[in-house]
């Protein structure tokens, strides 16, 4: 993982854009949950070291507008909320305009910025191919999905 969230930042430098990270966990309740160290914590514990290593691959600080940890508020796989599948990182880079509504006069917050996020990228997915579409950097690792990393 290490390797690729370092390629991943070092292909994020050649775009201005900024990016909001995300640390997701599965249902399962975590095994010291019951000691204050839940799948809250675990998933922003892994957000924050997905962000240290974009960091140390020459990611600017402040390109990371959002680190928050979800738990299991967006499973991937919600037939099964046990699925290892669920249990990732989401990387999102944000247009202009999404960053404009999440951190411009009308700010939101929580599940409601993590809302806007989803739907701007949805709408970016649902262009017709190759419309206003940038091209990858060069170099740029493929990814399977769009906007979400497997930790």
């Amino acid at each position: 993982m290490h390797d690729i969230l370092r390629a991943v930042g070092s292909a994020l430098n050649d775009i201005e854009n900024r990016v909001s990270l995300a640390g997701h966990t599965d249902a399962a309740p975590y095994g010291n949950g019951d000691r204050g160290y839940g799948n809250w914590e675990l998933s922003a514990d892994r957000a924050n070291a997905s962000r240290r290593e974009l960091v140390a691959a020459g990611m600017p600080d402040d390109k990371l507008v959002r680190v928050v940890g979800l738990a299991a508020s967006d499973l991937l796989d919600k037939k099964n909320a046990l699925a290892p599948l669920n249990r990732r990182i989401s990387i999102v880079v944000l247009t202009r305009d999404a960053e404009s509504r999440l951190f411009g006069n009308a700010r939101l917050e929580g599940n409601d910025a993590v809302k806007a996020i989803a739907t701007e990228l949805a709408k970016e997915q649902k262009k017709p191919e190759g419309a206003d579409a940038p091209a990858a950097p060069a170099g740029a690792a493929p990814t399977a999905t769009p906007g979400r990393a497997q930790p």
